[in-house]
């Protein structure tokens, strides 16, 4: 049997690895590179991801994966530290001492913080899918903790639609960061970069047989007799791993409308550090960028023999205009970089990252096989309330075996 898979995002590729010794497989991929948001470029030395990431140690099936593909040795677990950048300075947040130094929250706002995050794993989920993270911080902690703390955070990740996500995302999100120790939080990582992981990927499926298709966007399906016709050519299955509303503008079945939103993320090769040290640095200053991700605060600078760090900005609609020299020029002023410090720089947009959890998102997460469509992706229900590597590698497995439940006999 013939199965095309729309996408080659992790999602794609998980599901296309898991189904590639018992069915012909062929992967379209709008882009020139397979990976989707877990896609790699060239640095002076190695690779380094076109958007920031790394893993927790509950992440099973990525794990599982990792090992599988014979990448255990690779896999390291690293610290990452936290701050704000306020008031033109960043303010580390990663240990009790310097969260009870920072000056922006009364002590008070401080403790309710603390017990938040300490009991944030026991909270009903299902329950707060219906309250908007806003109501759900302000009746716990209190408006001063939202405004001070969250309201930033969700500002610069939801945008517009900040006042409208929903609890179960927010404390999901609160849950799985918890992990934390004096030196910051446990995350993982693999020493050659995920690059590697996303090769091995492409290298087993084409092994097997299977073909992706890079610089192919896939521009028209249709029913056919005995099954889909993909930009002219005829398959027995579809798995649909992009927003399925636009996934419906080409010819796929009606789900109802998907908010969805775009990321754009600029790298940066510098000459020094800009964050003290920090990994991971909040902007709670207004900047056309939400977070500075300091990847070699994170990971060894010596793997790299420069400094490099992603400027984070989420957004709705269509890409903003000049994005790019904007989050420059800011991030040059706002650090005080002459223009020999910065190496090079790139920025990559995706314009369908991923969906926006608004409240009741829940009841439009979509089943996992629709009108004979698989559907797997960021949307699935493995990824909510918190999008990760693990959900995606989660859905891409779910439909591969419910397909090899249905067709293995055929």
């Amino acid at each position: 049997m013939n199965i095309c898979i729309i996408g080659s995002g992790l999602t794609g590729l998980s599901a296309a690895f898991s189904l590639k010794d018992e069915f012909n497989i062929e992967i379209f991929e709008k882009r020139q590179k397979s990976g989707g948001c877990l896609s790699s470029s060239k640095t002076k030395k190695g690779y380094i991801e076109d958007f920031y990431h790394h893993f927790f140690e509950g992440d099973e099936k990525l794990i599982s994966l990792i090992e599988e593909l014979g990448l255990k040795k690779d896999m390291e677990w690293l610290r990452g530290s936290t701050g704000y950048h306020v008031n033109g300075k960043n303010e580390p947040l990663t240990t009790i001492a310097e969260i009870i130094k920072y000056p922006y929250m009364s002590f008070l706002d401080k403790f309710r913080l603390g017990m938040l995050t300490l009991k944030s794993d026991r909270y009903d989920i299902n329950k707060l899918d219906g309250i908007t993270a806003r109501e759900f911080i302000e009746n716990e902690c209190g408006k001063g903790v939202y405004s001070s703390f969250f309201e930033p955070l969700l500002k610069s990740k939801s945008g517009e639609y900040s006042d409208l996500v929903s609890a179960a995302w927010l404390v999901s999100r609160i849950a799985i960061r918890s992990n934390r120790k004096s030196g910051g939080e446990k995350l993982g990582y693999l020493k050659s970069g995920f690059q590697t992981l996303i090769s091995l990927l492409e290298d087993e499926i084409s092994r097997s047989g299977g073909t992706i298709h890079t610089n192919t966007p896939v521009e028209q399906i249709a029913r056919s007799e005995n099954g889909w016709i993909v930009n002219g050519r005829e398959f027995d299955i579809i798995i649909n791993t992009i927003n399925p509303e636009k996934f419906h503008r080409i010819g796929g079945p009606d789900l109802g409308k998907y908010t969805y939103q775009g990321a754009a993320c600029m790298t940066l090769g510098l000459k020094r550090d800009v964050l003290d040290g920090l990994y991971w640095v909040n902007m709670k200053d207004n900047a056309p960028y939400g977070a500075v991700i300091g990847h070699t605060n994170f990971v060894p600078y010596e793997r790299y023999d420069e400094h490099i760090v992603y400027l984070a900005s989420y957004y709705s609609g269509k890409t903003p205009d000049e994005l790019q020299e904007k989050m420059l020029d800011d991030f040059k002023n706002r650090f005080n970089l002459n223009e020999d410090e910065i190496l090079w720089n790139r920025i990559f947009i995706e314009d369908d990252a991923g969906p926006v959890y608004t409240t009741g998102y829940r009841s439009k997460i979509p089943g996992y096989c629709i009108e004979g469509v698989y559907y797997a992706g960021m949307f699935s229900e493995t990824n909510y309330p918190e999008r990760s590597m693990e959900g995606s590698i989660a859905a891409g497995k779910v439909v591969a075996d419910e397909i090899r439940s249905t067709y293995s006999n055929d």
